[in-house]
């Protein structure tokens, strides 16, 4: 399995593969689990997958029922920061702010979703 030119940690024995370096692929997974676990982060990019449109703040409030201003305020911050969404802003009044997905994004989103069949494929067989 190779990601974006880079193979991934393997453990070489006499040349048979033998698995993964684990400790390994934990250190490089826990920026991504760390991001991606934190409450209203996916529920955030879900509505922004299903637009090309930009989506305001007041939007994601009526999408994301039950979560604070605060709560939905930080968690766009950091996906701003992390180069998963654009951050748009207008000097109008009332101030207008816009978010879109990057390319970063749109491609978490894709594997995301790629997690999502494979849960729902697998969870129909028990």
């Amino acid at each position: 399995m190779e990601t974006k030119g880079k193979k991934l940690p393997v453990i070489q024995n006499r040349c048979e593969f033998t698995g993964y370096d684990a400790s390994q692929l934990l250190k490089e997974t826990a920026k991504i689990r760390d991001l991606i676990t934190k409450r209203a982060t996916l529920e955030i990019l879900f509505p922004l997958c299903c637009t090309t449109d930009p989506v305001r703040h007041k939007q994601f409030k009526e999408f994301l029922k039950g979560i604070s201003s605060k709560t939905l305020a930080t968690r766009l911050s950091e996906l701003v920061s992390e180069g998963i969404l654009e951050r748009q802003t207008f000097a109008e009044v009332p101030p207008r702010v816009e978010y879109k997905l990057t390319q970063k994004g749109q491609e978490l989103i894709e594997s995301v979703t790629g997690l999502l069949e494979w849960m729902r494929r697998w969870s129909k067989k028990k």
